[in-house]
């Protein structure tokens, strides 16, 4: 009997100790984040989607409430951001703001576009049930087979489920994009909003200024 006990309390000890080693580590692990979408901006129309959600959060905002507003072009240095201000006053105005052309007695509207690159990415994976259901599909199409005359119509049922869950699926970009509008007056920020976007790497040169050339007296 009381060997039998020495055997348990050994082996309670033995199974503590590892888990305490199991629990342990020199540095903190790295851990996944929730699951999560962002979206991706790949048309003009996008851009104009974003100017129409920015004018509405500046229509509703109480700061911004009977205010004249200008929208400075001074950063308007890449393709989208001269777009953006184009597309921006259109939704304003359009929607009852009182944009003016000079910046006398008027809120001012600016907006900064940071393109970020991710040098280093590591492996992402595919969305919440992708695997299920490309699987699922390809099941789906082995089933009539043996049922059906044509094998031809086999692959229909997979195709269907294709068709319905792929107009969803996107590319996981390693370029993004953050777009920052604010609004102030007199050194006070009174409305402030940034979003962020995946692009196509080959869309970068839209979201950047172009470079200067520079500028020397050698001949």
């Amino acid at each position: 009997m009381v060997r039998r006990l020495l055997l348990t309390g050994l082996g309670s000890s033995l199974l503590l100790s590892g888990c305490f080693v199991a629990n342990t580590s020199q540095a903190p692990m790295a851990t996944t984040y929730p699951y999560s979408e962002q979206q991706k901006m790949q048309a003009a129309h996008h851009w104009d989607v974003l100017a129409e959600y920015e004018a509405a959060g500046m229509l509703r905002s109480t700061a911004l409430r009977g205010r004249s507003l200008f929208i400075n072009p001074t950063h308007a240095d890449s393709t989208f951001a001269q777009s953006f201000g184009d597309l921006l006053t259109s939704q304003l105005v359009s929607n009852g703001a009182l944009v003016r052309t000079d910046p006398i007695n008027a809120a001012q509207v600016d907006y900064r576009v940071q393109l970020v690159e991710h040098k280093d990415r590591d492996f992402v994976r595919a969305p919440v049930g992708t695997w299920t259901a490309l699987s699922t599909g390809i099941a789906v199409a082995t089933l009539p087979i043996n049922n059906w005359s044509e094998p031809a119509l086999a692959v229909i049922p997979g195709a269907a489920l294709i068709d319905a869950f792929s107009g969803s699926w996107e590319d996981v970009s390693s370029q993004e994009v953050i777009v920052t509008t604010q609004v102030s007056e007199s050194n006070r920020i009174l409305y402030s909003s940034s979003n962020i976007y995946y692009i196509n790497g080959g869309d970068a040169g839209q979201y950047e200024a172009p470079k200067q050339l520079p500028v020397t007296d050698a001949w």
